[in-house]
């Protein structure tokens, strides 16, 4: 218990850490990797006749609109 704030803390940077500092790194961005993959897979959309169909809205002619004589805006 001899040790000091400064010494208990040396891994304060990613090119002086240790190797135990890394696999830490690792294994926790691995864990959150497969979470935030198994909750994109879970939460997928079943259709019930295997189609997914969407409502296609088209552009009709373009419109000028204008308040004044002479500016435009198209």
């Amino acid at each position: 218990m001899g040790e000091t704030w400064e010494d208990a803390m040396n891994n304060s940077s990613m090119f002086t850490a240790d190797r135990a500092t890394h696999l830490k790194i690792v294994v926790v961005s691995l864990v959150c990797a497969t979470i935030v993959a198994g909750i994109g897979i879970a939460a997928r959309v079943n259709v019930p006749n295997g189609k997914m169909e969407a409502t296609v809205i088209t552009v009709g002619k373009p419109v000028t609109a204008s308040t004044a004589e002479g500016t435009s805006i198209r």
